[in-house]
């Protein structure tokens, strides 16, 4: 028993010393252990230790003494994550009120032959299109008592932080994931026609298909724009269709020597939160803002605020010294002052464009469409 003693009593300090606990704190556990070794050994303590001697000699002692030296946490499932940062344009606010871009959808008149001592006629340029977006709050609370998070010797809740870390980001990946699949994104793209939609599966022909109608975009005065299909966002269970497209010289769908033209001319992101039913799988082609200026979704943060945060509520607690002595503020592990309730809250600020017509659909020319509905 004694034996177990001295391994509790390593076990504890080195705890004490990972978080870099004060010198005094590391020796009242000193001390600690050190009475229950007396006790043990036969050397009367100073305090009658009777309740002590009570609870050693019980069998729930043995079963503590298990329960302390054998809790350890088994890491949590690794998450399946949506990569969605290079389908989407950054921007910020300044704050949560709706904020306006223009965006400039067309270039100005060409020029014209102008003959001697002839005067050039006037040109015109296109208003830019109106577009706003907001950003709003996302937030969710945890509490813990104080005895939780005193009692917490072996870790069981210290990485309670990264968990919550985690939380936020899958919340934004599942937003971004809605942006590309609502109804009313959906429906937009449907209704511009075959240039922007289809009900075909994924297969090599139809994203030669998706890579042709990208080639035929044009702007506002439907003068033709350099658009390239660069990304396929799909459903999981497309991940193997995608890899045979990416992976074959040949046309995998024909049982022919033709050549696979669309090898390793996109990147494929696979999007966990996208519903569907095989072989019934949906899947969208999209550029790459950063390259071709064409920008299908924004996401946007409030300024400040480029990540999630996690902060926690300050104690009410005051210490009093005596009674005639000044106070001061306590730790926040104590918690409030009823309860001992210790509040801690993840926070993060984010949207993306607001239109009532378009979805979340910044710009349509950005993307193309399928519901995968059709052999």
């Amino acid at each position: 028993m004694r034996r177990i003693v001295s391994l509790l009593k390593e076990i504890r300090q080195a705890q004490l010393q990972k978080i870099n606990a004060p010198a005094a704190t590391l020796a009242e556990s000193a001390r600690m252990f050190e009475w229950f070794d007396g006790a043990l050994s036969g050397i009367k303590p100073t305090d009658t230790g009777s309740q002590l001697e009570e609870v050693m000699t019980s069998a729930g002692f043995a079963y503590a003494i298990g329960e302390f030296v054998q809790r350890l946490m088994i890491p949590g499932y690794t998450r399946m994550e949506f990569a969605f940062e290079p389908l989407v344009k950054a921007d910020t606010t300044p704050n949560f009120m709706p904020v306006t871009r223009y965006q400039s959808q067309a270039g100005v008149d060409d020029l014209e032959y102008v003959g001697e001592k002839g005067e050039a006629r006037p040109g015109s340029v296109d208003d830019a299109a109106k577009r706003q977006y907001q950003v709003y709050r996302w937030e969710k609370q945890f509490d813990f008592s104080m005895e939780t998070l005193i009692n917490d010797d072996l870790g069981y809740l210290e990485d309670t932080a990264r968990k919550m870390g985690i939380a936020a980001r899958r919340t934004l990946e599942k937003f971004v994931s809605r942006m590309l699949w609502n109804a009313t994104t959906v429906a937009r793209l449907t209704g511009l026609g075959a240039l922007y939609s289809t009900t075909g599966r994924l297969t090599t022909a139809r994203i030669s298909t998706a890579r042709m109608a990208f080639n035929q975009r044009v702007d506002a005065r439907t003068e033709p724009i350099n658009a390239a299909l660069r990304y396929i966002v799909h459903h999981v269970g497309l991940e193997d269709t995608v890899a045979t497209i990416q992976n074959s010289t040949l046309v995998p769908e024909l049982a022919t020597n033709a050549t696979n033209v669309v090898r390793n001319t996109f990147a494929p992101i696979k999007d966990p939160f996208l519903a569907g039913t095989a072989p019934n799988l949906p899947w969208m082609a999209l550029t790459d803002p950063g390259l071709d200026g064409i920008v299908p979704f924004i996401l946007a943060r409030r300024a400040g605020m480029p990540a999630p945060m996690i902060v926690r509520r300050k104690s009410d607690i005051e210490q009093i010294t005596s009674l005639l002595g000044g106070g001061g503020d306590v730790s926040p592990i104590f918690g409030d002052f009823a309860t001992g309730n210790v509040v801690v809250k993840v926070m993060d600020v984010w949207g993306t464009y607001i239109d009532g017509t378009e979805g979340n659909l910044f710009d349509y020319r950005g993307a193309y469409y399928s519901s995968g509905t059709a052999a």
